[in-house]
């Protein structure tokens, strides 16, 4: 399957610090370009941690540290923003080890990242680890402005001539709003299976509608290596 990469939506255009970068400039820099976030690095460009603007906002939030009160015991988390409401530099200031992306990673993956560590953009590396671009939330989702026509152009071709080897006309496909409708008849049940896993991987694919059918049910029946398998399709049989 062909997915799209972190490469071709990321912004090549990237504003980073190094670590004796103040805390007045690192907002400056926020500020003037409009970003929540930005990356810290060293003296090769590889990235040695991410600034947001929650980690400048913890001095703001502790403007009465001073203040006479009753402190409770701190806890880890708590010590560190402690450490970043007095935070003078971007070094102190940035979170580390920082979650990155390399550029030839694809679309999907790269989100599944984002999503499990719950953050809103990654730095992007090339072969060598050196920053390259930003991806955000907001790249990432123009996966899904792709034309219904040309969702359905491609699976047509990686599915249903490549993945299973059938010529283009036997199956309908008709695509609105990202949504794909799978009609016909194919030879196996595990086939109509694997046409609906392989179609809602499709970069852009909203959802997948299968109304495909089969003359033969196979699905109880344990897969063997016949003497020659060939096409996308035989790879997810012998995983089933």
């Amino acid at each position: 399957m062909k997915h799209r990469k972190v490469g071709n939506v990321m912004t090549s255009d990237v504003v980073s610090v190094h670590n004796g970068t103040s805390f007045k400039e690192v907002a400056e820099l926020l500020a003037k370009h409009r970003i929540s976030g930005l990356p810290v690095v060293d003296e090769d460009d590889k990235v040695i941690g991410v600034i947001s603007e929650t980690d400048l906002m913890f001095r703001q939030a502790d403007q009465d540290l001073n203040a006479p009160r009753k402190r409770p015991r701190l806890t880890r988390a708590a010590c560190r923003s402690a450490a970043k409401a007095r935070a003078r530099s971007a070094g102190e200031l940035m979170s580390a080890p920082p979650v990155t992306v390399h550029a030839h990673e694809s679309i999907a993956r790269s989100a599944r990242t984002m999503a499990e560590h719950r953050v809103e953009r990654l730095p992007v590396l090339d072969e060598e680890d050196r920053l390259v671009g930003i991806v955000t939330r907001r790249d990432l989702l123009q996966v899904f402005l792709r034309p219904d026509r040309e969702i359905r152009d491609e699976v047509l071709d990686e599915v249903i001539v490549r993945g299973l080897l059938e010529p283009v006309h036997a199956v309908g496909v008709s695509v609105t709003d990202g949504v794909v409708t799978l009609e016909g008849r194919l030879e196996r049940a595990t086939e109509v299976s694997i046409a609906a896993q392989m179609t809602g991987q499709i970069d852009g694919v909203v959802g997948v509608v299968n109304k495909l059918t089969s003359r033969f049910d196979d699905s109880h029946i344990s897969p063997t290596r016949p003497p020659a398998m060939h096409g996308v399709a035989d790879d997810w049989l012998r995983r089933l």
